[in-house]
């Protein structure tokens, strides 16, 4: 059995893992009290473990998004050969990494699906970096090729990495 201080400390250090006991909490209190004759509790158990739950799902959809961005513009920095948006491409994914630490700040927990959520982002973020960079008139068969083959690991889409190509100033 987790302490009340215990609950606080989870709630501080790991916000996920926090909705996501709590609302296994609740659904074993429906089992106890919910269905009790006479219980005084008029508490919608499954709506309330749900939408608890559902706090902690915004995160992981936060994460996904950011981690989606971050490998869409390293695909681009990898791909393209044009100077002039690479130092905006860069700055995006730099913000993207900072929006990422502030998640993991709060929800540890997420940080062990990192390399699952790369790899479910990868496609769809190369179908949008190729979408790019073909509205600039940059796509060749080449290009998309590599798109599709390249991926990252967790230190290079959190770290302060870029590809090797035309160096980049921040």
């Amino acid at each position: 059995m987790t302490s009340e201080t215990e609950m606080r400390q989870l709630y501080d250090r790991d916000f996920v893992q926090w909705t996501e006991n709590q609302a296994t909490a609740l659904r074993r209190a429906q089992s106890t009290y919910g269905s009790s004759a006479g219980a005084n509790l008029p508490l919608d158990w499954e709506n309330l473990a749900e939408e608890i739950e559902s706090l902690g799902t915004s995160d992981r959809r936060a994460l996904h998004s950011h981690i989606r961005r971050i490998v869409r513009h390293l695909l681009k920095l990898a791909a393209s050969p044009a100077p002039a948006p690479r130092r905006g491409w860069a700055l995006t994914t730099c913000e993207a990494r900072a929006d990422i630490a502030a998640v993991l700040r709060d929800s540890l927990s997420l940080r062990h699906e990192i390399d699952g959520i790369i790899a479910e982002e990868a496609g769809l973020a190369a179908e949008l970096a190729a979408a790019d960079l073909e509205q600039h008139g940059e796509l060749t068969s080449p290009v998309q090729d590599q798109l599709h083959r390249t991926t990252f690991t967790a230190d290079q889409v959190l770290d302060y990495w870029f590809p090797d190509s035309p160096e980049l100033e921040l």
